[in-house]
């Protein structure tokens, strides 16, 4: 099987990683990719958001999959381009995607499938922000409608803050405050059958103690022991199932990765977010554990056939994730720096590329994660660490404090 994965970032070179693993597997290339997926796979240059480019570049290299890791290119429409150059495509359509793109469209999904989650209110004026603001009282929750890569929601008790967030937004949706820990869940779909792949928690804002600005994310680890015995099922059933039926009925079949970011509150689940993609960086553990191979099961769900498949297969153990981000990340990140100790096994590779001279230099704001595994979760915690102690990254930082509350027992 001929892959190409589109995309430059950690999401993609875990996917690239595994893919390459994947002994159906003959040619894996990656589009544009990083510093780290060339390791693995050829390199092709690309605009990943030019669906007509993309679909040539998939053309003329006769694959056979084509795997859309971000989510920009799906909003932009890029799988739909790819299957109508007759080729198979693991993404949701741009119609699909808009699950993701708009929150605006999401919330009315939920609502229309009797999913449970925040109440909120979509607002485009500074009258309407603050009216609802005061409905639902602090913390405040304001997320921009659009894409805004894992950056667009601010949770603040300075009403002045969510304000001012609001203001530099076309348009927001606010909603009330969920109390309780957050999961990750990731669901194959082929638009009828839904196959859940194991639960993960990452950690969104930039410091310690879940203090500072959000991110894309900063760690993640997973299985989650301390969620009750029935939760996946429960989720399928309550969430996932009645999502794709009514996007079904919509006119607008999903299918590819359904991420749904859940708060575990008082109150049972209530669903934060859905994304339209595997996200960075929950994938990195969640693939780490993944024993069953990954081409199939991507290709099954690109193609209607994901029922098909046998149950999932998982390794035994643990694995975590701990993102080493660039100087001023969040904010504008300081790029060029030169990383030491970039190519060691289990560093996954985001915001890289190589110099001319061999180098390997910082090019984005999460610069990489190192990725361990282990028989406990403590294990997996010590290795992850240690192995990001080898990477040396000047003014890089990351947090300290990754999967520490679940050594108790807590979420």
């Amino acid at each position: 099987m001929r892959v190409l994965v589109i995309g430059s970032g950690a999401r993609e070179h875990a996917l690239c990683l595994s893919l390459a693993a994947d002994p159906a597997v003959t040619a894996l290339i990656c589009a544009p990719g990083n510093a780290g997926t060339a390791a693995v796979a050829e390199q092709r240059g690309v605009d990943p958001l030019d669906p007509a480019d993309v679909a040539a570049l998939a053309t003329q290299l006769a694959a056979d999959l084509v795997v859309i890791g971000p989510e920009a290119p799906l909003v932009a429409g890029v799988a739909d381009a790819v299957r109508a150059a007759g080729i198979d495509c693991f993404g949701p359509s741009r119609a699909a995607a808009a699950l993701e793109g708009s929150k605006a469209f999401a919330k009315s999904v939920m609502a229309a499938a009797g999913v449970p989650t925040a109440d909120s209110v979509v607002a485009s004026s500074p009258a309407e922000v603050a009216a609802a603001l005061d409905r639902f009282g602090a913390p405040y929750v304001v997320k921009d409608d659009g894409l805004a890569a894992g950056k667009g929601v601010v949770v603040t008790s300075d009403r002045d803050a969510a304000l001012t967030h609001a203001a530099s937004c076309e348009r927001v949706v606010v909603e009330e405050f969920l109390d309780g820990p957050e999961v990750s869940l990731f669901c194959l779909t082929d638009g009828r059958t839904v196959v859940p792949l194991l639960p993960a928690q990452d950690f969104k804002r930039v410091g310690d103690d879940d203090t500072g600005p959000n991110t894309g994310g900063m760690g993640a680890y997973a299985p989650l022991d301390w969620l009750p015995g029935a939760f996946v099922d429960e989720i399928v059933r309550t969430v996932a199932e009645p999502t794709i039926a009514e996007l079904a009925g919509q006119g607008t079949p999903f299918a590819g990765l359904l991420y749904i970011g859940l708060a575990v509150t008082s109150r049972g689940p209530r669903v934060v977010e859905f994304n339209a993609r595997f996200g960075d960086p929950e994938t990195q553990v969640v693939l780490a554990l993944l024993e069953t191979p990954l081409a199939a099961l991507l290709r099954a769900t690109a193609t209607g056939r994901l029922g098909e498949q046998p149950p999932l297969r998982w390794r035994p153990g643990y694995a975590v994730t701990v993102v080493l981000a660039a100087e001023g990340y969040p904010g504008t990140p300081r790029s060029g720096d030169v990383i030491a100790g970039a190519e060691i096994s289990g560093i996954i590779h985001a915001g890289t590329r190589r110099r001319d001279d061999g180098a390997i230099v910082a090019a984005g704001g999460r610069v990489l994660s190192a990725t361990a595994t282990g028989v406990s979760l403590a294990d997996a915690r010590d290795a992850a660490y240690a192995l990001l102690d080898k990477v040396e990254l000047p003014g890089g930082h990351h947090r300290t404090d990754i999967a520490l509350r679940a050594l108790s027992g807590r979420g």
